[in-house]
């Protein structure tokens, strides 16, 4: 897959551990999180990602957070956004992390 075919997103090497914890320190953002934990692509719609109580924008300022923070990865295919979570570029910069949120957030 090219980059052109992606939103713009940090460089492995720029991922920085305290913008990502500041991204996940919201609590919609850690259910996004949950979400794409399961390693498929996701679509932006809210009714999927079990956000529907909130407006559609509320929900693509958070996936923006996410991705410019270097938790996410966004496929552009058409008009249609798909986003997946960045685990093996998560891990191999901060081993453990992950599994760690997940299973806190999962208590």
């Amino acid at each position: 897959m090219s980059d052109t075919e992606r939103l713009p997103q940090p460089a492995l090497a720029d991922i920085d551990l305290v913008t990502v914890l500041h991204a996940l320190g919201d609590p919609v953002r850690m259910t996004l999180l949950l979400s794409y934990a399961d390693g498929a692509e996701h679509s932006c719609d809210p009714r999927g990602l079990g956000l529907e109580h909130l407006h559609k924008s509320t929900v693509s300022h958070h996936m923006r957070v996410l991705r410019e923070a270097g938790v996410t990865t966004t496929r552009v295919a058409g008009r249609n956004r798909f986003v997946s979570l960045r685990r093996a570029d998560l891990d191999f910069r901060f081993p453990g992390l992950l599994d760690a949120l997940l299973a806190a957030a999962a208590a």
